[in-house]
């Protein structure tokens, strides 16, 4: 059969569908950005026409779709562009990214979500998604026009890295959301209870001398908004969760009905209070990372299907704002190059399955934000990633696409990475130790 010239045939993979656990080896054909067939088992006929790649046995599966990435366009390119988030993107395996709406101006009018597409358009090589303000101008007070900003294209409702504290606010947010069908996703942290803490309260913290940050005033807040949504009946997302408690309260929410769900940063999914070390500010995050007790019951719950997304949180800093005392540095650090080798240490560790954890970073996600990508499936997009999860190296920071270099993760043994990423049928992303196509 005469094929197209966008015709492309990816052969000898393992594929892995995380929307329903199948793995097996197989081929997938993509036909105009989608995926036009799906063999199972052996290999089919060539089409003719089709360019060839050959997977090599690696594991092929949907993109990954990150929930949680700040881009500093407009008003902080210096940190982060679209242009060069979206690199690093690809080169992480992430194909599609959710980008906060904490910009200069703030993404809280149809104007700023539009450019933000337009500029995605023409300067991303991933598919970005923008998230729109709860509030006008992150202040907490007065909500924005969720209607507007959903025919402009806003994916979902967020104040970034604050926290809507004013329950009323809340509840007319989750109101209005639910009118409009819309998803709130609520960073929760009070901050009247962060204070001045700037790691996780407890003995580690007393013996580096920093003021400490409960686990309840993630808690609280948790519980506050989740009453909220038994109130109103609203879609709600609980951004990211650190703490045993947490998955308690979010299991027996999910238990009793509630349409919540929520997730968890890579870095408090492997990471833990102890590396921060001797004051290490690339450690400095927001939630803080907790202890290993917590950190343990996160993988548990990722396992068990309690926490339904894993996210970068990707949040570059400048030198100026991190190469200062632990207390004075800013919060954050890059994630969504690393999410995905970093992700892989707990399929290693036993933790959790590959299926499950690319669940979590790609099949979810689509669901929640509701997307067609993030399935392995004939008529979605042909957004994918091609895993090694075997090939070993060191994390070079200065080899990072971001143009900010503040990575946890730096000169961390690493194994497993994207060797090949494809968003719509379009290679973004290949290693040099993949074969070139035939």
């Amino acid at each position: 059969m005469a094929m197209t010239e966008q015709a492309q045939i990816l052969t000898n993979a393992t594929l892995l569908d995380p929307a329903d656990g199948r793995e097996g080896p197989g081929h997938v054909l993509i036909r105009d950005g989608r995926i036009a067939d799906i063999a199972w088992g052996a290999a089919p006929g060539l089409p003719e026409g089709a360019r060839t790649i050959d997977c090599a046995g690696h594991v092929l599966a949907p993109g990954l779709i990150d929930m949680r990435a700040f881009v500093g366009e407009p008003g902080a390119e210096h940190r982060e562009t679209l242009a060069s988030a979206s690199a690093a993107a690809a080169a992480g395996g992430v194909t599609t990214l959710v980008c906060m709406p904490d910009t200069n101006p703030v993404i809280d009018g149809p104007a700023i979500v539009d450019f933000v597409l337009r500029r995605a358009r023409d300067t991303a090589c991933v598919n970005v998604l923008p998230a729109a303000a709860i509030t006008k101008g992150l202040a907490g007070h007065e909500m924005t026009e969720f209607g507007l900003l959903q025919e402009a294209g806003a994916v979902a409702f967020t104040d970034g890295l604050r926290a809507v504290t004013h329950a009323q606010v809340m509840r007319r947010a989750m109101t209005y959301a639910r009118d409009f069908g819309a998803l709130l996703m609520q960073h929760v942290e009070e901050p009247d209870l962060v204070g001045e803490g700037v790691m996780n309260e407890g003995e580690l913290a007393s013996r580096l001398g920093l003021m400490g940050i409960p686990r309840e005033a993630e808690t609280m807040m948790l519980e506050r908004d989740l009453r909220l949504v038994r109130l109103t009946g609203a879609r709600y997302h609980a951004a990211m969760i650190s703490c045993a408690d947490s998955v308690e309260i979010v299991r027996r929410a999910k238990h009793d009905g509630l349409p919540v769900t929520c997730g968890a940063s890579i870095n408090n999914l492997v990471l833990n209070e102890g590396d921060i070390g001797h004051y290490r500010t690339f450690c400095k995050l927001s939630p803080p990372l907790r202890g290993e007790a917590d950190r343990q019951a996160l993988a548990a719950a990722l396992n068990e299907g309690v926490i339904d997304v894993v996210v970068s949180d990707h949040n570059p800093q400048d030198v100026e704002t991190k190469r200062l005392p632990f207390a004075e540095a800013a919060d954050g650090a890059l994630g969504i190059e690393t999410l995905l080798g970093a992700a892989l240490r707990l399929v290693r560790a036993g933790d959790v399955t590959l299926a499950r954890l690319l669940a979590a970073l790609s099949a979810n996600p689509g669901r929640i934000l509701g997307r067609e990508s993030g399935r392995l499936a004939v008529g979605a997009p042909a957004d994918l990633v091609l895993i090694d999860p075997d090939v070993p190296y060191v994390l070079d920071k200065r080899t990072l696409k971001s143009r900010s270099k503040n990575s946890p993760f730096d000169e961390a043994q690493m194994q497993g990475a994207a060797v090949l990423t494809l968003v719509g049928g379009r290679i973004v992303h290949r290693s040099a130790d993949l074969a070139g196509a035939a």
